[in-house]
């Protein structure tokens, strides 16, 4: 946050001032769609504050200490082009896809592997679409869950507040639902047998048996969904500088690069 004058001033003042606490702005390098020379307002001075909910790997989960992953590498191409460095804000996904969190001024942008949806769409702003995801269903290994069907009976976990979670109340007619508060809470069920099955997006499920070959998807469901980078209401010039640098890290190469070294292969066109 920028330092603020320690004189005295009138309450007025003060409060006005306290209104305004927290927005420190950049100027854009201006190349933004008609954007030229607009200010990008953040919440810190020298920081692009993402929030974000951890555990969520390969998309940001903490390893030796040090918050990575695909989202991070993204979200690190947009602070240097700002000239500022990123500092991620573990909070629950609910403030998150609320968009409550932009509201109190949390964080300057969400990057959380979020589907974009109406809803969510109602109450933040997103960037152009930068990933492709379906649901997915995992199990331990050997077990004859392939449908939601199969699960008649039997316990279905899903994550708080997710796209998972909605497939799963739509579509699990006979199947006992038991909500998680986070990916990793959910996994450990499924592992270790507190849950039959449980749903989520694929890239995770999939980097989960990789580490844990006790597990394995048994069924992706094509819904289609597309993950966007969040934005405070109305925050246009941050959000369109985050769809420049995304463009350009497409076209030059960059975006690949990082796409395999956290997916090992590079995007299906």
């Amino acid at each position: 946050m920028s330092a603020r004058s320690s004189m005295p001033v009138i309450a007025m003042v003060a409060a006005a001032g306290l209104l305004a606490a927290g927005c420190t702005s950049t100027k854009s390098d201006g190349d933004s769609g008609g954007d030229k020379g607009s200010s990008i307002e953040l919440v810190s001075s020298g920081k692009l504050k993402t929030c974000t909910h951890l555990p969520y790997p390969p998309f940001q989960s903490k390893k030796d200490g040090k918050i990575v992953g695909f989202d991070v590498d993204l979200v690190d191409l947009v602070a240097k082009e700002l000239k500022v460095k990123q500092e991620i804000v573990n909070t629950p996904f609910e403030g998150i896809e609320t968009g409550q969190d932009f509201k109190i001024r949390k964080c300057d942008l969400a990057a959380a592997g979020m589907t974009i949806t109406e809803d969510r769409d109602k109450v933040m702003d997103f960037s152009d679409p930068y990933f492709n995801a379906t649901q997915a269903l995992i199990t331990k290994k050997g077990k004859p869950y392939k449908t939601i069907a199969d699960l008649k009976g039997k316990k279905l976990g899903y994550q708080k507040a997710t796209t998972g979670g909605i497939y799963a109340k739509e579509n699990g007619d006979g199947v006992e639902l038991k909500e998680f508060e986070d990916v990793g809470l959910l996994l450990t069920a499924v592992k270790s047998g507190g849950v039959d099955a449980g749903i989520n997006d694929n890239g995770v499920l999939f980097e989960y048996v990789k580490q844990n070959p006790d597990t394995e998807v048994t069924a992706e469901f094509d819904t289609g969904e597309e993950y966007g980078i969040g934005f405070r209401e109305g925050n246009d010039p941050l959000r369109k500088k985050v769809n420049e640098v995304l463009k350009k890290a497409k076209d030059d190469g960059r975006y690949d690069a990082i796409y395999k070294k956290w997916f090992g292969t590079t995007p299906q066109s």
